[in-house]
């Protein structure tokens, strides 16, 4: 029981994690009905781009102004790789999901083209701190990711509820149809869409390497889990995809654990075709008749 209690914490951990990469993969179909496979390179350039302002690479800033700089480059990033499909959304949903693979790889050619294909580490400013709770070791990392984590998806939530665009995003999600009908900017919603998409594809990235490497495709991989959290959460709902990065960390620590650690992606996979199969809209779709 205790090491099921220790596995589950780290599995919070974790699943936090996943759910910040899910919600941003969420936040891009629910407006746009595209997949964005690119989710994951985008985020391991934000990344990188961080750790060449901060390790001398473009400069030797401090981590707060490289962050900040790194938020502005990627908005840049996300709104031209957005009007790159964007002539492709209106005509097939599965064009422009096929167009984020192609991103993908460009975005991927570029930062190893500036970053070269070494390895490097990234770690966060946070004190070298540990306590223990019974079975379970609490870190300052552990309570970091937490804390950043609740605090974005909490001004998510009112930006989404409490703001136009929000209202906007709303509505277009529900109709787009009926939204562009009452004049609603349906690309700009999108952009939106995007451009959040990447600054939570930014936060997570950073959270997400003190716990391996950085890399070209360290970030991109990690994000198999994100995507298998969208799946179980449903890609229509953000609160499912909180739920689903979370449900995901624990499971996959248990079977890791309890089974073999080398098959990680066979459990994402199978539990990916478990969940289409049984749950094809996610475990929290709303179930409902239809009036004859």
């Amino acid at each position: 029981m205790a090491d099921f209690i220790a596995l589950a914490w780290a599995g919070i951990v974790s699943g936090c994690l996943y759910a910040m990469g899910a919600v941003g993969i969420v936040l891009i179909n629910k407006s746009s009905k595209v997949v964005n496979f690119a989710h994951g390179n985008l985020a391991g350039l934000a990344a990188f781009l961080v750790f060449g302002f901060t390790a001398g690479t473009f400069g030797q800033m401090t981590w707060a102004a490289a962050v900040i700089l790194t938020l502005a480059i990627m908005v840049a990033v996300m709104a031209v790789c957005y009007l790159l499909i964007a002539p492709l959304v209106f005509q097939s949903d599965l064009t422009s999901t096929i167009a984020t693979l192609g991103i993908g790889l460009v975005v991927q050619g570029i930062t190893q083209l500036l970053f070269g294909s070494n390895v490097v580490s990234l770690d966060l400013p946070l004190p070298n701190w540990r306590a223990t709770l019974g079975p379970i070791r609490v870190a300052s990392y552990d309570l970091a990711v937490l804390g950043v984590t609740a605090i974005s998806i909490g001004l998510l939530y009112l930006l989404i509820e409490r703001t136009r665009i929000g209202i906007a995003f709303r509505a277009v999600s529900a109709n787009p149809f009926a939204s562009r009908v009452c004049g609603l900017n349906l690309r700009g919603v999108h952009l939106f869409s995007w451009v959040v998409a990447g600054l939570l594809g930014l936060v997570a990235s950073l959270l997400i390497v003190p716990t391996t490497f950085l890399s070209s495709t360290s970030v991109s991989s990690f994000m198999l889990q994100a995507f298998a959290a969208a799946v179980v959460g449903g890609f229509n709902s953000l609160p499912g995809a909180v739920l689903g990065g979370i449900f995901i960390g624990i499971l996959m620590n248990l079977l890791s654990f309890y089974i073999a650690a080398e098959f990680t992606n066979t459990y994402l996979l199978i539990t990916i075709l478990l969940v289409l199969n049984i749950f094809p809209q996610g475990v929290l779709a709303i179930r409902g008749g239809s009036r004859v």
